[in-house]
């Protein structure tokens, strides 16, 4: 984790790799490259030259958009 903000401010921004993003929304590699391809999953940054990860909070607000939108289409 490290600190994104100027002037030391309280935001930290964590990077997930490939399995605990699997782990926290269920998907499979395959689909999560589908959906980043297709626009509709975030796209992961590069750790370097064979390392990519995730930034947790986009993965947290892809989560709740999805969330949202099944509860919309169940009630």
């Amino acid at each position: 984790m490290f600190n994104n903000t100027p002037g030391g401010a309280d935001m930290v921004t964590a990077i997930l790799r490939l399995p605990a993003v699997k782990a926290r929304t269920g998907l499979s590699r395959s689909t999560i490259y589908l959906r980043v391809s297709e626009g509709t999953f975030p796209a992961p940054v590069s750790l370097g030259d064979r390392a990519v990860g995730w930034i947790e909070a986009e993965i947290q607000d892809w989560l709740e958009q999805r969330i949202e939108a099944s509860r919309k289409m169940a009630g």
